[in-house]
């Protein structure tokens, strides 16, 4: 079907054609025979790159020019979301009945203004759920619902949340009668999945660029119709390397998936030098060019420089150790085709989209932490990665190719390319789950009866997929809990929750955490003293606190001497065995180690750091808000500083400076010596005085100046 053909506007069929859309691929086709464009609710289950953006844009401007309610994009992760918040905003230039404003929202401190005012909201699912519990008003007026990357329903952390807001939008428990779309990579139980939505299932294996899976072994590639061909890797060590560099010398790129972070950096390097010998002098002056921009931007530590090496040679690698600034850099580059090779960790195949003409999965085992060793991945996440092979407009082919190692070739073939993934299972009655989404129940639906409890968990997947006794069994548990920790109380034959019970789940913990952080503030944390390092045990103990790294042998000496020197601020007894790395680098951080430091002593990186500061930020405001309700008010100045020494990475003396904007940590320090140390010595010094001190210069000195004279 040609865009032409589209029931819709002339002026929307000229904004599509302007954004290359000419004629629909098969799935957008199935998506407007099952209705997408009549406000019928549809799940969508095909490939990675067949077009199921199209199908959302399709549907949002048909709402638009339908109805005047709002239109939420679901998002699972921060970087997907940003990517579709930049394909969204185009709409804004479309001319169509109304005007409209794009906004996207992935933070804690949104505006809710913003939100409202918005016509299209790109969100996290986490942000949803968050909001859901706030019921703001408008989320009444929600009209149309498109959740992406809905087969991560089954992932056992983030799942849950995702199934709970669904629910809520199917039972009208949130929304305004919302249509609901579900997109999703290719699954085994779709049909199960679209009953529980009651979505009609468009399901779909087509791809724009047809896929090639097959399995290396001994110099020879078999793939899925078992047929083979011999390759020569040119005298190269490790065949992933060989297979990434065939690819290269013939026009493509490479993505290479390595399971360790470790592992993915030393296959870029070992590759740089054999892509930098297929380059010529503008390719290697181009990535020169990106690699200084690399070492610039960031502190040097030992990762950024091997990164900012292999750049040069045309080879990158990613992973979640690298920070935000250096992946998009890695992203961009290599989808404008500068870099080659790419060598990456999993977790790439479940964020942006970067496909590569060939993909090689050097191994199928990944570390499982349940296991305490490594485990083959599933055949649902083989999929993941082998959809990445294949650009559309750049290859006629993509190819998939796993490295055998110890497992017969035709083992492999049969068990991972001839697979069907491993169908969607929900976790939501877990324990932990149904602890944390049974509060978040009552507290948006007051007075909600034991009988509407169960009907509602009922609704979810899980109440399809799992035994009747089990989910009863479950919520009793959870339930009992609830009501000994005071979350909740029986009132009148319906449940309400307590003071305590409300702010916990718009805090977004764990109310298992939220006990603890009670107990702690109530029974352990004296008054007329300082807790800095007690409170960032506890934090960095809890079930959310995230990324967490364990000790290493060579780390115990350090702890030893960390609560040594921290002993003055403990809440309680804290032996070695009780710490974790992330203690250790939390502590550091916040008395101006630098990234350098996290790195050379504790193998803690920049992405690690960043997420670690994102992640305590919350869980100390959890603190100070519990705090402020139990009658702790004595705490709240404590846990204030706290906070800013996180967000900062500063001692507590440079708390002052940093609260003018565009002074961070370097810059508060540089002032502090020069015996600037309060706002007041700011604006007590010169301009001239301020411009000549390092890292500060007459702009910045300029910008405190004025901020100075506002105040």
């Amino acid at each position: 079907m040609k865009i032409d053909e589209l029931p819709l506007d002339p002026n929307i069929i000229n904004f599509l054609k302007s954004q290359g859309y000419t004629e629909l691929y098969p799935p957008q086709e199935d998506a407007i025979k099952a209705g997408v464009l009549d406000g019928k609710n549809i799940l969508v289950s095909a490939p990675t790159a067949s077009g199921k953006t199209l199908i959302a844009i399709l549907a949002i401007i048909q709402h638009i020019k339908k109805h005047k309610t709002k239109i939420v994009y679901l998002s699972p992760l921060k970087a997907l979301a940003a990517e579709k918040f930049s394909e969204f905003k185009k709409l804004e230039t479309a001319k169509l009945d109304r005007k409209i404003k794009v906004t996207i929202s992935t933070g804690d401190f949104d505006s809710d203004d913003t939100l409202k005012n918005s016509d299209i909201l790109i969100l996290t699912n986490e942000k949803m759920d968050s909001l859901m519990r706030f019921s703001p008003s408008w989320i009444d007026d929600i009209g149309l619902v498109i959740s992406d990357e809905i087969h991560l329903v089954g992932d056992e952390g983030r799942g849950p949340t995702l199934e709970m807001i669904l629910t809520r939008f199917k039972l009208g428990l949130a929304g305004n009668k919302s249509q609901i779309i579900a997109l999703s990579a290719t699954i085994t139980n779709y049909d199960e999945l679209a009953e529980w939505l009651e979505c009609k299932p468009v399901e779909s294996k087509w791809r724009p660029v047809p896929l090639s899976e097959a399995v290396y072994d001994d110099f020879t590639v078999k793939n899925q119709e078992r047929e083979s061909y011999k390759i020569n890797f040119d005298s190269v060590g490790l065949p992933s390397i060989g297979l990434g560099i065939d690819s290269v010398k013939n026009g493509g790129q490479s993505l290479l998936f390595a399971m360790t972070r470790p592992s993915s950096v030393k296959l870029a390097m070992d590759s740089g030098k054999y892509i930098e010998k297929k380059l010529g002098s503008k390719e290697l002056a181009e990535l020169g060019k990106i690699s200084k921009k690399i070492l610039s931007n960031n502190e040097q530590t030992e990762l950024i420089k091997k990164l900012a090496s292999v750049v040069k040679q045309g080879v990158a690698f990613h992973h979640a150790g690298l920070n935000q600034n250096c992946r998009e850099i890695i992203e961009t580059e290599f989808r404008n085709g500068k870099i080659k090779l790419l060598s990456a960790t999993p977790t790439l195949a479940a964020g942006v989209n970067l496909p590569a003409r060939r993909v090689v999965i050097s191994s199928i085992l990944r570390y499982n932490s349940k296991f305490g060793g490594n485990s083959p991945i599933s055949v649902l996440e083989y999929k993941q990665l082998c959809g990445r092979a294949g650009r559309p407009q750049y290859d006629k082919e993509g190819e998939s190719i796993i490295i055998a190692k110890q497992i017969p070739q035709d083992d492999l073939l049969e068990h991972y390319v001839d697979g069907e993934p491993e169908p969607i299972e929900s976790k939501i009655t877990e324990p932990s789950s149904l602890r944390i989404h049974l509060l978040s129940l009552v507290v948006t639906s007051p007075t909600i009866t034991e009988d509407r409890i169960y009907k509602f968990f009922s609704q979810t997947l899980g109440g399809m997929q799992v035994e009747d006794e089990t989910i009863e069994l479950n919520l009793e548990n959870a339930k009992s809990f609830l009501q000994d920790e005071k979350f909740i109380v029986n009132k009148e034959g319906g449940y309400i929750a307590t003071k305590f019970g409300q702010m916990v789940s718009r805090l977004y913990i764990d109310p298992m955490t939220a006990r603890d952080f009670r107990n702690a503030i109530e029974y352990d944390v004296s008054k007329g003293r300082k807790h800095t390092f007690g409170f960032l045990h506890l934090i960095t103990n809890c079930n959310e606190f995230f990324p967490k790294f364990e000790l290493r042998n060579k780390d115990e000496e350090r702890a030893d001497v960390v609560i040594e020197n921290n002993k003055q601020t403990k809440i309680k007894h804290i032996e070695m065995q009780d710490c974790t790395r992330s203690l250790l680098a939390m502590d550091l951080w916040i008395n101006e180690g630098t990234e350098i430091d996290l790195s050379d002593q504790l193998n803690i990186e920049s992405g690690d750091i960043h997420r670690m500061v994102e992640t305590a930020n919350w869980l100390v405001y959890s603190l100070r808000e519990l705090s402020r309700l139990l009658g702790r008010a004595d705490l709240i100045s404590e846990l204030d500083a706290l906070r800013q020494r996180i967000r900062y990475g500063i001692k507590e003396e440079l708390i002052d400076l940093v609260k003018i904007k565009g002074i961070g940590r370097v810059r508060a320090r540089r002032l502090y010596k020069n015996n600037i140390k309060t706002r007041q010595d700011l604006a007590t010094t010169s301009v001239n005085q301020l411009a000549a001190i390092d890292k500060i210069g007459m702009a910045v000195a300029n910008s405190i100046k004025s901020q100075l004279r506002v105040r």
